[in-house]
């Protein structure tokens, strides 16, 4: 097994954020929170449950088309069972958000309720976008909006600065930074941020992440992965990450002068692979706290 690291990334704006957040929850009616559904666990600030405290809130499970599709369905149950509204999405590509002014108006029903019974006969509800970076709020606004005006760039970390978005004649949204939290208690909490890219490479021991990656997809075994790598006749089980990371390196070729294996090219290879769900649909953690 593996060195877990010890993986920390606060950019101070993020202080900031949080400070935004506080300030602007009173102009809002309710939180859409997206977060990863291949890790849905690691990719929630535990943060936001006290700054966002009673708000009405619906959960996004973005990139659902790279997650466990089976694993999707027990994290929508498990947050229902929670008092939740969450939906599987694609920001990407636009699958499932026409589901969220739905799930919008389920969440906000009583509120929605007695103001048209003050008189208002379309009242305009306010949502309030947050997330951690690199979790798909800029690709979310873009497709729901319709208008490519929120920044999107496959990095975390830039969107800065607080902006409303317009979605129909009775919702308006305002984005946020993406925020994430001073300190990872827990190591593999960084670490399953790290496999989806969520923390930037350069803070991070690449061939290290790519070993730990490997010390998972050996246990869980996908088919895709095996396949890809053609590994049908290697015994997972018993061979070492490290090993593993040198064999996928010279069947992909990456040599360097003297025949050796460019182990760390090869492990760039598998996280980007990983990544765009080249090795399969794949959700690292499950209801309950395990991995799948």
């Amino acid at each position: 097994m593996s060195e877990v690291q010890n993986i920390q990334w606060f950019p101070g704006h993020m202080t900031k954020t949080k400070r935004q957040i506080q300030a602007n929850l009173k102009l809002v009616d309710a939180v859409a929170e997206i977060i990863d559904a291949r890790i849905p666990v690691s990719s929630r600030n535990p943060d936001l449950d006290k700054l966002i405290q009673n708000k009405p809130r619906v959960i996004l499970l973005n990139k659902s088309d790279m997650a466990n599709p089976t694993a999707t369905k027990m994290w929508i149950h498990y947050f229902s069972e929670q008092g939740t509204t969450a939906i599987p999405v694609d920001c990407k590509s636009g699958k499932g958000l026409n589901k969220f002014p739905q799930a919008v108006n389920t969440v906000l029903q009583q509120k929605i309720e007695k103001l048209k019974a003050k008189g208002m006969k379309n009242p305009t509800m306010r949502i309030m976008i947050v997330g951690i970076p690199n979790v798909g709020k800029s690709s979310f606004i873009n497709r729901i909006s319709r208008k490519d005006r929120a920044k999107v760039e496959d990095r975390p970390g830039v969107t800065r600065g607080n902006q409303w978005f317009t979605i129909s004649q009775n919702l308006e949204m305002l984005d946020t930074p993406g925020v994430l939290w001073p300190k990872f208690d827990d190591q593999v909490v960084g670490e399953h941020l790290a496999f989806t890219g969520a923390v930037k490479d350069q803070v991070i021991d690449t061939e290290l992440l790519a070993l730990r990656l490997l010390d998972f997809l050996k246990t869980l075994k996908p088919a895709d992965f095996i396949i890809r790598f053609k590994l049908d006749e290697i015994d997972l089980d018993s061979v070492s990450s490290y090993d593993l990371l040198q064999l996928i390196g010279k069947k992909r070729g990456m040599l360097v002068s003297g025949g050796e294996i460019d182990t760390e090219r090869a492990a760039i290879m598998i996280l980007d692979e990983f990544r765009a769900a080249k090795l399969g649909r794949i959700t690292v953690e499950m209801p309950g706290g395990g991995t799948r």
